[in-house]
């Protein structure tokens, strides 16, 4: 049998880890009985009492230890939901543990030159996370002014930290450390307000501190909040700390820090230090001491790629998370979904599930006590009008929900998870007779280079890969015989349909659609493709082949819809999604109801009465719509990661999870066979079952 190098461990909360291989830089694999493989090394968590197995394997093996942890730009949300997209992996000891070397130690110690031709990169990251106030976690909210004592002269803030955090012990420091470092903030500090500031675990009640005893008064404000920490340091004079990283953030922040105990940065030179190690020799800056930690040290994950990233992949998730959960803040009182498509649906709409109820109808909304700040949430437009109305009533937003364009591998009618919504404010992007968000988006918005530049990837990437909204198809290359004749794609649409009902109002059938295209391209080979839902049986829409007669010269039942767009010469459709798609590859698209991306000047429009077209009153180019309809409208998910997910994240897995299937035979059961899809559809409700029991 041939070895595998790779990284052992007995945790296995650490192959929990998603991407665990890809931040490690090698496999890692549990080891057990009937383990054969050559391992290059054995890991750890950190100096937890549990690491203690893997370190004695690894001794009694003569195998190099690796100790992980969490790197300083960890996630969103705490560990306990989400998971980490920054790792260390030391092999000397562990950042906090004072009492040895770690490879940051050596580092900082040695003579690399840690700023050199990177100093634009370390200054820029820097500046990035002092200005958005990033840190470990960044899930609280911003630290309010109105805690403050107007009176104060002076404000110090002291940090607490959990009981029997390993970094306390292993910095020279113990619970009674902490009394001392209070003490000495008062007594050195006369006239100063103290701050004291709770952990976040302390908050939670999830684990105790050390200043729990501790009580406002004249001189003295215990913050029990959960805050954003930069935004609570930047209105501090001085710092305070035992061996909590928080310290480092001040400094970064160009507040002074004490230190009570010895954290990584500290006995360089840029701390007030009450203790000394007598290994750290050398003068480090503030900016040496964050490029050899956040830069040279911790490893990050891209999340588009899934491979090794920088911190600049990281800073730019973050954001994302940021900036997708503070468009609809509230809580969201969700009506009338079904059960699966609440469990599927659940996690995409609040990083804060608590955030998030799920009622049967308008009566049951009413008893949760909806204020202003919440938002009602629907899909499409099912008892709109009521909602409306209690909307109205209540000072709350409603909000229509639908699949986003570019949706997943499978279908969603058998149940499959989506990776995109769409959550419009003023109408939904179907409906032609109001505008929707993403018609007001492509009516006034100035998109940035950047978005534009992004635009013309996400164009290009689902172009080279064929990529569509259900992207189930077969991407075989047609076989049509069209003699020469002009060859127009037709796709065909379900009936009922919310964007036919809405946005078609003269052709509302596919053989209404098929004759109108035959009256206007009587010369033409035309080809048509029944939709997937109405293949599979699922929705209203089929034709029969006699109907069908002098209508259309090839019936396209397997091939993609992107290769049919590829293979033709024009599209005509009513208002479906495949006129998008078109449109990305720079075919002329013909249109008979008002879908999104008509009245823009990329297609040819041949709806009348088209009261939309007279709303929509500037040109796009195909990048403007495309940086509108798939950059600004739609929120992504990323499942794995647990978090917002941005558009190119999205192809990645979709083109990830198509070959996956393919490759592995799968892909053919999304596509055929009735009695199959049906039981795939009772398995994924009796998990839901038991997800939600």
């Amino acid at each position: 049998m041939q070895h595998e190098s790779c990284i052992g461990t007995l945790s296995r909360g650490i192959l929990r880890i998603p991407f665990i291989d890809v931040l490690a830089g090698s496999r890692v694999v549990y080891i057990n009985k009937t383990t054969r493989k050559q391992f290059a090394a054995v890991a750890g968590w950190g100096m937890k009492p549990s690491a203690r197995r893997s370190r004695a394997f690894a001794v009694k093996h003569n195998l190099p230890y690796r100790s992980l942890e969490d790197g300083f730009l960890r996630s969103y949300g705490t560990g306990d939901t989400f998971p980490p997209l920054s790792i260390v992996l030391d092999g000397e000891g562990i950042y906090y543990d004072s009492t040895r070397p770690s490879d940051l130690e050596t580092l900082l110690n040695g003579n690399r030159e840690l700023l050199g031709d990177n100093l634009a990169e370390i200054l820029k990251a820097k500046e990035m996370i002092l200005e958005h106030r990033l840190s470990k976690y960044n899930h609280a909210p911003e630290f309010s002014r109105d805690v403050l004592r107007e009176n104060d002269c002076k404000r110090i803030l002291v940090v607490d930290q959990t009981a029997g955090d390993m970094s306390i012990v292993l910095g020279g420091a113990g619970g009674q450390t902490f009394a001392g470092m209070l003490a000495s903030a008062r007594e050195e500090n006369p006239g100063a307000t103290i701050y004291v500031k709770t952990h976040p675990e302390v908050i939670s009640g999830r684990k105790k501190g050390h200043y729990t005893e501790v009580k406002d008064d004249e001189s003295t404000v215990v913050l029990r909040d959960l805050l954003n920490p930069l935004s609570l340091v930047e209105e501090m004079d001085r710092v305070y700390v035992v061996s909590s990283t928080l310290g480092f953030e001040a400094l970064l922040a160009g507040r002074p820090v004490t230190c009570f105990g010895m954290p990584w940065y500290a006995g360089w030179g840029v701390t007030d230090d009450r203790q000394r190690c007598t290994r750290r020799i050398r003068r480090r800056s503030v900016d040496e001491l964050f490029s050899a930690a956040y830069f040279h040290y911790a490893r990050y994950l891209d999340p588009v790629t899934r491979q090794q990233g920088t911190i600049f992949n990281v800073i730019d998730w973050l954001l994302l998370q940021r900036r997708n959960s503070a468009r609809y803040p509230g809580r969201k009182v969700c009506v009338g979904y079904r059960r699966w498509k609440a469990y599927n649906i659940q996690p995409m709409v609040s990083l804060d599930s608590e955030k998030v109820v799920f009622v049967r109808d308008r009566a049951v909304a009413e008893k949760f006590g909806i204020a202003p700040g919440d938002s009602i949430v629907h899909w499409g437009l099912a008892g709109e009008k009521q909602l409306s109305e209690l909307a109205a009533a209540s000072g709350t937003r409603r909000l229509c929900m639908e699949d986003g364009f570019v949706r997943s591998v499978g279908l969603g009618s058998d149940l499959i998870p989506p990776l995109s919504l769409v959550l419009d404010e003023r109408g939904i992007y179907f409906d032609p007779s109001r505008a929707s968000d993403l018609e007001h988006i492509l009516n006034t918005s100035e998109f940035t280079e950047e978005e534009l530049a992004e635009a013309a990837e996400v164009r290009t990437f689902m172009v080279d890969h064929d990529i569509t909204k259900y992207n189930i198809d077969r991407l075989n290359v047609p076989s049509w015989h069209a003699g020469g004749r002009r060859i127009v794609f037709v796709p065909g649409q379900v009936e009922d349909d919310a964007s036919i009902i809405s946005g078609s109002r003269s052709i509302t059938t596919n053989i209404g659609l098929l004759q109108a295209v035959r009256t206007a391209r009587p010369n033409a080979y035309i080809v048509f493709k029944p939709h997937p839902d109405v293949q599979s049986g699922n929705r209203k829409g089929k034709i029969t082949i006699s109907e069908m007669h002098g209508l259309t010269d090839t019936v396209e039942s397997a091939l993609s819809v992107v290769r049919c767009v590829e293979s033709s010469d024009e599209v005509h459709t009513m208002t479906s999604l495949a006129g998008f798609d078109a449109l990305l590859r720079g075919k002329p698209v013909v249109t008979y109801g008002e879908p999104f991306y008509a009245g823009w000047g990329l297609t040819e429009d041949m709806a009348s009465g088209a009261v939309s077209f007279s709303r929509r009153s500037r040109q796009l180019t195909l990048d403007e719509l495309v940086a509108g309809a798939l950059l600004r409208y739609p929120i992504y998910w990323d499942r794995e990661l647990k978090g917002y997910a941005s558009c190119m994240g999205v192809l990645h897995r979709i083109r990830d999870e198509r070959n996956h299937l393919s490759e592995s035979g799968k892909l053919e059961t999304l596509r055929t066979g009735y009695l199959r899809r049906q039981l795939r559809k009772l398995a994924i409700l009796s998990q839901t079952a038991i997800n939600r029991s």
